[in-house]
């Protein structure tokens, strides 16, 4: 009975023994960026180009680029010469009625919000590309856009800057 016990403590240490000496690593950001090569992240300012303007839409954009960037990653944000450099404008911030109520009127409201990226590796210039990213919202037609507007493109901005994010570092 004792040795029993004895041969189980033993397989039980053993046990121990080799799942201590495993080490699992996980990187939950996505981010697959060769830091020997690429220390650093140029941020131009993404000003509006598109014919409706929120003013506050350029700031709200570029603060959470800069943001999921500094982050996510050990990339040094720089002004000028960086080994990445993104670059572009927010080229579209449109609205358009989603759906219709039986009363003819509309009942929803869809927000688009458009950007244009110029992204350049200078480590890597096969990974350079220009594209577009866009991201839409809903709302009720009952609600003013100013009322909902604020919300509205902070959510969008989220969805476009990590579309960015992954299009550039994550390369997925």
């Amino acid at each position: 009975m004792k040795s029993s016990k004895l041969i189980q403590l033993i397989l039980c240490g053993v046990v121990c023994l080799m799942l201590a000496g495993c080490a699992v690593s996980y990187k939950f950001n996505g981010a697959s960026i060769d830091y020997e090569k690429v220390k650093s992240i140029q941020l131009d300012i993404f000003p509006i180009r598109s014919a409706y303007v929120w003013a506050p839409m350029q700031s709200i954009f570029n603060n959470r680029l800069s943001e999921i960037f500094a982050t996510q990653t050990r990339l040094k944000q720089v002004k000028k010469n960086g080994d990445l450099v993104i670059a572009g404008e927010i080229t579209g911030f449109d609205q358009y009625n989603k759906s219709v109520s039986a009363d003819g009127y509309s009942s929803q409201v869809q927000l688009k919000m458009t950007v244009n990226v110029r992204f350049t590796n200078n480590s890597k210039h096969d990974e350079d590309f220009e594209r577009q990213f866009s991201a839409t919202s809903e709302y009720d037609a009952s609600q003013q856009l100013t009322a909902v507007q604020e919300e509205l493109v902070t959510q969008m901005t989220k969805d476009i800057t990590d579309q960015i994010f992954n299009a550039t570092v994550a390369n997925w």
